[in-house]
């Protein structure tokens, strides 16, 4: 049964339970709700690079940190197109375009990036975008111009957002949340562990996502990869098993959803992706970057599926119970 009316305290027991009873409590409700064998294989690309105007702590292309990242103007979309058929032709299903924008503005970007996605859902792709913060009609815009999902994390708890991010609220990302919903956009919206959150910092996020109106159809989960120049780029990595508890924990709060294995994936073994695929992760970002850190590449990723049994989940497969 789905449910959006989980308490803390239960999120907490789950939580918190024994990690191979909980791997297992997962792995069967897994089954109940989706092809085990199948993940969904999604390609990110960053059609406008760095200069973000806002303060997120891990986040690389902010123009206040020096990172290293070299600010580019938005893509061609011919170029954008290119890619989407190259990533098609190596078997993702869902092509993601990123812009490093706080928030999207009526202007001739945004026309461009109409352009684009009625070019990539013209390749018979899920189209998908991530800009920052989005107005009712700017996603009903995108909606009519094909757009299948949108990306907005929520990164952490409430309670600890304001340590990471000052420069937009907690309030703002869920009005776009809700914006993306009220346009018949699929939701797509997780988020990032080893920000130096708490354990009940993690619980709080998932809480938010399992007790929206209706779950979001795709929950990543990011582990931080820490970049020299921002705030935390002395992080420690984020224990396997703390990436594993946090998935098996999103696929019983939310069953039908897909569970993303994120940012992070590229210092993984294909044993301890093969652990979180175990405990219900059910899609992947393929292809050498995730916008602008590394990535493991296509063929590492096939290799890993012919290994592991798994197969690439077709676009638009119809989804049980969201």
């Amino acid at each position: 049964m789905i449910r959006t009316d989980w308490t803390k305290e239960e999120i907490t027991s789950i939580y918190n339970t024994p990690l191979l009873e909980l791997i297992y409590k997962a792995a069967t409700l897994h089954r109940e709700y989706q092809d085990t064998a199948e993940v969904q294989v999604c390609t990110l690309l960053s059609i406008k690079t760095g200069g973000c105007s806002e303060d997120c702590s891990y986040c690389p292309q902010a123009a206040r940190y020096n990172t290293g990242v070299d600010v580019q103007a938005l893509m061609k979309t011919e170029d954008v197109l290119d890619y989407a058929r190259k990533a098609s032709e190596a078997g993702s299903t869902r092509f993601c375009m990123g812009a490093a924008w706080r928030e999207v503005r009526d202007n001739r970007d945004f026309d461009r990036v109409i352009e684009m996605v009625k070019g990539v859902n013209q390749l018979g792709m899920e189209v998908c975008c991530t800009m920052g913060m989005l107005t009712e009609e700017q996603a009903k815009k995108l909606h009519d111009a094909g757009l299948y999902a949108y990306n907005h994390n929520l990164d952490t708890s409430e309670e600890h957002y304001s340590d990471i991010i000052t420069t937009r609220t907690y309030d703002d990302r869920l009005r776009t949340l809700s914006n993306v919903r009220k346009a018949g956009i699929s939701v797509c919206s997780g988020g990032i562990i080893g920000l130096g959150e708490t354990h009940a910092d993690r619980i709080g996020m998932l809480h938010t996502l399992s007790t929206l109106p209706s779950h979001p159809e795709s929950v990543p989960i990011n582990a931080l990869v820490p970049v020299a120049g921002t705030p935390l780029q002395h992080n420690k990595k984020v224990d396997i098993w703390d990436m594993v508890r946090m998935i098996a924990t999103a696929r019983i709060l939310m069953p039908a959803t897909m569970v993303r294995l994120s940012a992070g994936r590229n210092e993984m073994s294909i044993a301890e992706q093969a652990l979180c695929f175990m405990a219900g992760a059910n899609s992947i970002f393929a292809g050498d970057k995730l916008l602008t850190t590394p990535n493991p590449s296509f063929d590492d990723d096939n290799l890993m599926f012919q290994l592991l049994g798994l197969k690439a989940r077709e676009a638009f497969k119809e989804e049980v119970g969201c």
